[in-house]
C-alpha cells in the first residue's frame, strides 16, 4: 500500500484534497498556502503545476496558470521549493503536471527530484493507461503513486482496467468537461460513483466542479472524499482565505 492510500484511508470519515496552482502569487506563495490548508486538516494536497497548453484546465485554473507561469514557476522551481520546505509538510503532496514537462525533466530525474520533494502522487491528465509504463517503473521505486483519472464516459471494461491499476486512489472525474465551478451535476452521477466503488479496492475520489458545502456533502453520500480546485484557487487569489477554512472545516465534520 503507497503513503497516499494509507494516508485517505486513515482519516475518521471522508477525504478532503485541496489543489493549488504553484507558483500563483509567486513561489513564495507555495510554502504559505501549503502550510495554511495543511493546519485546516486537508488529508492531502494536490500542487498543480503551471503549463501553457493545459488541457483539463477551467478558466480559473487556466488563469492562475498563466499568472504562475508569468511569476517564473515551473515543474523545476517548485520541485525545489517543495524540498526546501519538507520538514514543514505532513500531508501527503500529489503533484498533478502534463506529460511534456516531465520528460523535458527526464523521468528518472523527475522522479528523484519528486522523492526528494516528499511527493507522494502523481497524476498526469493527458497520459493514458496505455502509456504509464513509461512513469511506473520509476515511480514505484520511489514511494510515488500513479493516480488514474476516471470519466463518466468510461464503459465498464474501462473503469475495470483503470481500477485495476490505479494507485492511492481513483480520481473520479464528475463532470465531462474542464474543472471549474458549477451549480450541479448530472442525475445519473452517483450511479456512476457507486459503479466506481464496486470496482475499485482503493479509496475513490471526486473532483470537478465542487466547490460549496453543498457539493461536499453531496458527493460524500458515495464516494470516500473530494478534490477542489477552482474554489480554492480562486479564494486564494482573492484573499479569502476563511472561505477555504469554513468549507474544510464542513468537510471534517460531516
Amino acid at each position: 500500500m503507497t503513503t497516499l492510500q494509507r494516508a485517505i484511508e486513515s482519516v475518521n470519515d471522508k477525504a478532503f484534497i485541496p489543489y493549488i496552482m504553484a507558483g500563483d502569487g509567486g513561489l513564495e506563495n507555495i510554502k504559505k498556502q501549503i502550510l495554511f490548508l495543511q493546519q485546516n486538516g486537508a488529508t492531502a494536497i494536490e500542487v498543480g503545476i503551471p503549463f501553457s497548453d493545459p488541457v483539463a484546465d477551467g478558466p480559473v485554473i487556466q488563469a492562475a496558470g498563466i499568472r504562475a507561469l508569468e511569476a517564473g514557476a515551473n515543474l523545476r522551481n517548485i520541485l525545489a521549493e517543495l524540498t526546501a520546505i519538507k520538514d514543514e509538510v505532513t500531508v501527503p503532496l500529489v503533484v498533478m503536471t502534463y506529460l511534456n514537462p516531465i520528460i523535458n525533466f527526464g523521468i528518472e530525474a523527475f522522479a528523484k527530484a519528486a522523492q526528494e520533494a516528499n511527493v507522494k502522487g502523481l497524476i498526469v491528465p493527458d497520459m493514458p493507461l496505455e502509456e504509464s509504463d513509461l512513469m511506473k517503473p520509476a515511480l514505484a521505486q520511489k514511494d510515488i503513486a500513479l493516480v488514474q483519472l476516471i470519466s463518466l464516459t468510461s464503459p465498464q471494461q474501462r473503469i475495470d482496467q483503470l481500477a485495476e491499476a490505479a494507485e492511492g486512489f481513483i480520481y473520479a472525474v464528475t463532470v465531462n468537461g474542464i474543472t471549474g465551478t458549477r451549480k450541479g451535476f448530472d442525475s445519473t452521477l452517483h450511479n456512476h460513483l457507486s459503479q466506481l466503488k464496486a470496482a475499485s479496492n482503493i479509496p475513490v475520489l471526486a473532483g470537478f466542479g465542487i466547490s460549496t458545502r453543498a457539493h461536499v456533502e453531496d458527493m460524500n453520500q458515495t464516494v470516500d472524499g473530494v478534490i477542489v480546485g477552482s474554489a480554492i484557487v480562486q479564494a486564494f487569489h482573492e484573499g479569502r482565505e476563511s472561505d477555504i477554512a469554513n468549507l474544510m472545516k464542513t468537510a471534517a465534520h460531516q
